[in-house]
Order: structure tokens, then C-alpha cells, then sequence
């Protein structure tokens, strides 16, 4: 063999060894990377070609799959009440993904979650039949929500207090996730992505907004619990009008013939006496205000139910005029409509907060549990003794104050209703807030609800916490206790 031939062959042979260890280090360690790889056409193919397991509430599926019309795609999600239930499930589309429960889930659903292969099918590597998610879900609180809000922009959260069950979530204007579940849906996308109203965004969740009047309750937790006053019915020192401290602004009250000025607690919240608020803020501080919010769940990043919701804020280094300002859930304090039903829900509780929660299992196909979301032991925020007089106090704001359009028939209701700014100076339509709790001591049922409503078409004359958002969480209430 010649010189030539022999340095040819030596490297023909090197170029086989390299395509040997190449093809083996693909093989054994890449291929499962690459087998997930997004952009792995079969992934999708293994994934519709069965029918998708569904997401349950009250024991009937709320989710279906449907046979497709040609293609490599079997089947497409489909959806029962698409609209009603989408701030629940969110989408599952072949083009553009999924979110919310359809997303968080996808691998049980899509039979590709390992707890759902049995011995022959890890050894087939067939893909398993799916399994289901079972929410928490009340259908008929889920209903009265979505009917009252109606043509309204805004959303609504319903609790269970004592298990942190959520019983109801709604986000207005809504969408049906069965336009945008195939391959085709592309000006279904274009047109819910383009609407200026964004039906996709889960406002119940993810649209944190000015909490208005309704964060009132927190500052009055905070005076409770720092001993600067003793119960909701001691005097408080609280000049009317009001300046805002190193300003000349003075701070006015929505109803200027209100007895605001020295009013008790419980007054300030039946009234919802500005003046109070703001100096009661001023008094305890930005440090102690914030420390009482975060206890409520404020400034938690990381508030998974399991969908996970956006960062509600009580803001730092703030200067004086700024913390009067954050004493009546204005400056830069937003919240989301969940985080208000969160506060409600720990005064109904006895001032334990029980974390929220929409998922109560995970099952495979044959309906065996693969996880299981028990209702949670409660973190106490409050004393039961400062939740017991809160209670009372949002008792006579529905009874005889600001929220009397929450009222049930033989039933304990509390609120705390909320008009937020919005705009430069006011200059847009206020937000109307309602935050409540009802219960019913006969049948021994509970529910915490927060209602925002951010656009309802009328007047800015005529938009107010009791006559814009109440009446939608009076209707949730009712449905929650059955009435």
C-alpha cells in the first residue's frame, strides 16, 4: 500500500469513528433534548393524535377534543361554555400553545406525564392515555359571575374562606378558546390580540389595578393590630378636612356631609372617610402599612393557584403625602381582583388567610389520583379579635353605609366598596370596587368575593363601588350559599 492510499484510508477511517461517536452522542445524550425540542413537528403530532384529557368542574368536563379534517393532526381542543370558562382554562392551540390550566398541565392532559406510564409503555415508548385536572369550580358562582358582569369590562374572584377554594373566577370581555385551538385560526389570533379590550388577559389574575377605598380595610387592620386604637368604635384623631402633609392639597371625602371628621373606624368604613385613612397611614407609617399588606398577600411574586397571578404592590420610600395617599389604595398601590378577595377572605376566616387555590386533584384515565391539593392550613394574619371587629364593621358598611346593594336575605354579608382613580387627574373613568364576604350560619356555608369593574359604559357621574360592582358580587354570594 502506497503512501497515499494508506493516509486516505487512515482518515476514512477517522471520519467513520467521528460519525460513530457523533450518531452515539446524539443517541444517548441528546435525543431526549431533541425529542423536546419546540420545534419538533412530532411532538405536536404525538399530541393531538389522541384526544386530550379535559379539565373537570363539578364532575363534567368543561374541555373536549374533536376529530379534524384532514392533516397530520388528529384531533383539536374543543371547549363547553368557551367564553364562561376561559379566565379558568385559558387556550390549548396547535399553533399558538397554551396557557393557564391548559399550559401548566399540557404533559397530563397529553398523556406525556411519566406518573401516567405504566411498565409497557415506558418500554414501547407509546404515549399514555391522558389523565384529567378536577378544579375547585362552582359552577353556578362561576355563572352568576359572568351574567352580572355582562357587556362590563372587569372580573370577579370568588373564595372559599376557610379552604382557600376558589369558587369562581371571571374575566370580562372573554373569548372562546375553541377560534383559536386549530392550525387555521390565524385572524381569530389577529383579531383577539389586536382588540383594544384585551378579552385574552385574565384580569381576575393578572391585571393589577388601584384598589381604591377597598385597601382601607388593611390600614385599619394595621391601626388594630399596632394598638393605635383599641376597637372600630374608639374616636380617632382625624382632622376634616384633611391636608396632605408637606403639601397644601387638601384631601376631600365623597360625601362632604359625612361625620368624618375624629369618626370611629367603623364610621370611617361605612362612610369611607378619606381623611381618616390618609392620616391614619401617615400616623402608623409607610413601614407598618406595608408590613400589614404583605401579610395579606401584597408584594408576593410568586402567588401560584397554580396559574400564577400578578405581583399585587404596596410601594416603598415613599415620602408622607405619598403614604396618606397609599392609606386610601391610591399613589402606587395596585392589586389584583384575586388579592382583594384574599383580604376579605382572611377577616371571614378569623384572620387566618388559607392559601387560593383552583385545582383540588390531578388523575390519570382510570380516575386514580396522581396529586392531590388538599385545602391547606390556613397563616394567620390578623388576631381573631381584630378579624371579629373588622367584620362587624363591613357588616354595618352593607347594612347602613356605602355597600347596601350586597345585601342577602337572611344572611351575614360585609363589605367595603372602592372608587379608584384613573387617569392624569382623574381624568378617565374611575375603577369601581367591591371586596365582601356572606355567610350563612344554617346551611354553614361561607364565600369571599372582590369584584373590579373598569369600564361599564356609563357615566362617570353614576360609577361607584356599590352601584357598579356590588351588585355583581351580591349575585356571586347568593349563588356561593345557595339562594
Amino acid at each position: 500500500m502506497n503512501k497515499t492510499i494508506r493516509h486516505a484510508s487512515v482518515f476514512c477511517l477517522l471520519m467513520v469513528l467521528a460519525l460513530l461517536v457523533r450518531v452515539t452522542w446524539v443517541q444517548a445524550y441528546q435525543g431526549q433534548a431533541l425529542a423536546d425540542d419546540k420545534h419538533n413537528r412530532r411532538n405536536v403530532i404525538a399530541q393531538y393524535a389522541q384526544p386530550l384529557g379535559n379539565i373537570i368542574v363539578a364532575g363534567s368536563p368543561v374541555t373536549g377534543s374533536k376529530e379534524t379534517e384532514g392533516g397530520d393532526l388528529a384531533y383539536e381542543r374543543s371547549y363547553t361554555d368557551g367564553e364562561l370558562y376561559a379566565a379558568v382554562t385559558g387556550y390549548s392551540s396547535q399553533a399558538y400553545g397554551a396557557t393557564q390550566l391548559e399550559g401548566i398541565y399540557s404533559d397530563v392532559l397529553d398523556g406525556s406525564d411519566p406518573r401516567l406510564k405504566n411498565p409497557a409503555d415506558l418500554l414501547t415508548r407509546k404515549r399514555s392515555d391522558p389523565g384529567d385536572v378536577v378544579t375547585t369550580i362552582d359552577p353556578a358562582v362561576q355563572k352568576a359571575a359572568y351574567e352580572a358582569l355582562g357587556d362590563k369590562k372587569g372580573a370577579a374572584v370568588a373564595v372559599d374562606p376557610r379552604t382557600g377554594r376558589i369558587l369562581g373566577m371571571v374575566s370580562t370581555p372573554s373569548y372562546d378558546p375553541s377560534e383559536i385551538s386549530g392550525t387555521a385560526d390565524g385572524d381569530a389570533w389577529q383579531r383577539l390580540t389586536g382588540d383594544e379590550d384585551k378579552p385574552m388577559v385574565n384580569r381576575a389574575l393578572r391585571q393589577p389595578l388601584p384598589p381604591g377605598s377597598t385597601f382601607k380595610l388593611v390600614v385599619a387592620a394595621a391601626a388594630l393590630e399596632n394598638g393605635r386604637y383599641g376597637s372600630v368604635d374608639e374616636r380617632t384623631d382625624s382632622p376634616d378636612p384633611y391636608t396632605l402633609p408637606g403639601t397644601r392639597t387638601v384631601l376631600p371625602n365623597e360625601n362632604a356631609s359625612a361625620p368624618c371628621e375624629d369618626a370611629t373606624l367603623r364610621t370611617a368604613l361605612r362612610y369611607s372617610c378619606n381623611n381618616v385613612f390618609a392620616k391614619l397611614a401617615v400616623d402608623l407609617g409607610q413601614d407598618e402599612v406595608k408590613a400589614m399588606a404583605e401579610k395579606f398577600g401584597f408584594n408576593t411574586e410568586k402567588l401560584d393557584v397554580p396559574v400564577r397571578a400578578s405581583e399585587s404592590v404596596y410601594p416603598s420610600g415613599i415620602d408622607e403625602a405619598q403614604t396618606a395617599l397609599t392609606g386610601i389604595g391610591q399613589f402606587d398601590v395596585t392589586a389584583t381582583p384575586l388579592q382583594m378577595a384574599m383580604v376579605s377572605a382572611a377577616l371571614a376566616n378569623g384572620g387566618e388567610l388559607a392559601s387560593p387555590h383552583m385545582v383540588s386533584e390531578v388523575t390519570d384515565a382510570d380516575g386514580d389520583t396522581l396529586e392531590d391539593f388538599g385545602d391547606a392550613g390556613g397563616e394567620r394574619v390578623v388576631s381573631s379579635s381584630t378579624a371579629e371587629q373588622l367584620r362587624s364593621a363591613m357588616v354595618t358598611v352593607v347594612e347602613d353605609g356605602t355597600g347596601t346593594n350586597a345585601r342577602i336575605g337572611g344572611a351575614e354579608v360585609g363589605g367595603k366598596t372602592g372608587t379608584a382613580q384613573h387617569g392624569v387627574d382623574n381624568s378617565k373613568t374611575p375603577y369601581a370596587w367591591f371586596t365582601s364576604y356572606a355567610k350563612d350560619g344554617t346551611a354553614g356555608k361561607e364565600v369571599a368575593v372582590a369584584v373590579v369593574v373598569e369600564d361599564s359604559g356609563a357615566e362617570r357621574s353614576e360609577v361607584s363601588g356599590n352601584g357598579t360592582a356590588a351588585p355583581v358580587a351580591q349575585k356571586m354570594m347568593r349563588a356561593a350559599l345557595g339562594r
